[in-house]
């Protein structure tokens, strides 16, 4: 699927996604995933059914990878957004609310019953589209690797 507004596509189709782009920032930039490897990377991208890339220019044609975001879900009761970014260069223009409107009413993701995510300075921006703190955290248990790279 493709969605246009000005001189930007939102497209979930693989063949368009520039991974160096999208490795680049998720090693050396994002908070959730510093020094995160390669191959985990490509790994997350291959094996995750539903992404969203962000592209300034024209699809097929020539275009560059401005933005990036997956969604792990089942389709039918749960999703977890994750690896959200939109490129510094172009942070102001409104890409993320845009990128995350489209998401959110994603066919395959609208009627989703519990919708997650994690962020630590973005709340502003997913509260604008229902996300909120967790009901009653206590029921939430995680397992994660202190020091997984």
């Amino acid at each position: 699927m493709e969605w246009k507004h000005r001189e930007y596509t939102i497209s979930t189709n693989k063949q368009y996604l520039d991974r160096e782009v999208i490795y680049e920032f998720l090693h050396g930039q994002a908070y959730w995933s510093n020094n995160i490897p390669k191959d985990i990377v490509m790994k997350s991208i291959e094996n995750t059914d539903l992404v969203f890339g962000v592209y300034q220019g024209d699809l097929p044609g020539s275009h560059e990878q401005i933005g990036f975001a997956r969604v792990i879900t089942d389709s039918a009761t749960f999703a977890y957004l994750c690896d959200v970014f939109i490129l510094p260069a172009y942070r102001g223009l409104g890409l993320s609310k845009w990128l995350v409107e489209t998401i959110v009413w994603h066919p395959d993701l609208h009627g989703i019953r519990k919708f997650m995510l994690a962020t630590k300075d973005a709340h502003t921006l997913y509260e604008r589209y229902g996300f909120e703190a967790v009901d009653n955290p206590e029921l939430i248990l995680q397992k994660v690797r202190k020091i997984p790279y």
